[in-house]
């Protein structure tokens, strides 16, 4: 019998010599020929923090996640690192009157995610901090930038994300992370720290951000929800688009980026896909709040299979391409993983 070949390969055998269902007989087998594989080494745990001390605050809209206060963060690091997590992602939740239309907040040496910063170095020196560069968190109306008759000012932002990166460095964040969708910041970023000295610290581009439904837990997480005016949509990617995918990523990495970040990460695995293959750069993909949300409500009603279902989502991640994935199911991950 003549068979055509596939792809690029030709036939590599008929039934009944053929049986592919070898491989698939036992666990070991099934390990040993797995072509992804997961693990430890491949999550980033982001964390809220706030202000005071003793303090932790359940999200409703994240189950399971919560802020925490600054003197709750190093056993929270201690244990991502004995889990084998090489990483936290800093997210600040700012009280309200502490916000600005300016976003004054994000500079501060002294603000809330420089001070989580050094007291996560100080609890576990060898754990990687990466940090948003973005206004969001601490502007009185949510967007990721200054307004300037109503809309998102791209250049006068980008001098402010250029003091906050210096402010995050400064403070032991090992990873700057631009979330921001301005046009040119990596550059800007890049070039103000090398001329302070800082050129040891890494750049992950927020490179292919789509405005997005499933991102309202987070601001939840981090008390922007009720302050956003309109949408972010004239500055994050329209979800239609791929091919403007590939040029931001490209402009990034021309301007110095790093490591790039596809998010959201379960309704773009194509994005993340031609994101690695055109590139081969370091990816990363974020499964945002309302992803995680989306499984652990499911899975708390008894729909789902909490631990099937997350290892199966974040294998698919793996698959695309990523290198590593942010998830606020990191502890669980792991922990699974390790058993």
């Amino acid at each position: 019998m003549n068979h055509a070949p596939f792809g690029s390969h030709s036939a590599i055998g008929a039934f009944p010599r053929t049986r592919l269902r070898r491989l698939r007989r036992t666990p070991w087998l099934r390990r040993l020929v797995a072509e992804n594989h997961l693990s430890p080494d491949d999550l980033i745990l982001p964390i809220f923090v706030i202000e005071g001390t003793g303090r932790r605050e359940p999200i409703d809209s994240l189950p399971g996640v919560e802020r925490r206060s600054i003197d709750l963060l190093p056993d929270l690091a201690r244990e991502a690192r004995a889990l084998g997590i090489p990483a936290l992602a800093v997210f600040p939740a700012i009280d309200a009157d502490r916000k600005s239309a300016d976003g004054a907040m994000a500079t501060d040496p002294d603000g809330l995610a420089c001070r989580a910063a050094r007291a996560l170095k100080d609890a576990a020196p060898e754990l990687g901090i990466i940090a948003d560069v973005a206004l969001d968190p601490y502007t009185s109306h949510g967007h990721d930038g200054l307004l300037v008759d109503g809309d998102v000012d791209n250049d006068s932002t980008i001098e402010v994300l250029k003091k906050q990166a210096l402010v995050l460095a400064r403070a032991g964040v090992d990873v700057v992370a631009p979330s921001d969708m301005m046009d040119g910041r990596v550059g800007a970023i890049r070039d103000a720290l090398d001329q302070e000295g800082l050129q040891q610290i890494a750049i992950m581009a927020y490179a292919a951000k789509y405005a997005s439904a499933f991102y309202g837990p987070f601001r939840d997480a981090v008390k922007s929800k009720g302050a956003l005016k309109g949408d972010k949509r004239t500055y994050q990617m329209d979800s239609a688009n791929t091919d403007e995918a590939i040029r931001e990523v490209a402009l990034d990495l021309a301007e110095g980026a790093d490591m790039l970040m596809v998010k959201p990460g379960t309704p773009y695995l194509d994005v993340l896909h031609r994101v690695k293959t055109t590139f081969n750069a370091p990816t990363f993909v974020y499964q945002v709040s309302g992803e995680y949300a989306a499984l652990k409500a499911a899975a708390d009603r008894g729909w789902l299979d909490w631990e099937a279902t997350l290892l199966e989502t974040l294998m698919g991640f793996k698959r695309a391409g990523a290198d590593g994935i942010l998830t606020y199911a990191a502890l669980d991950v792991a922990r699974l993983l390790n058993r």
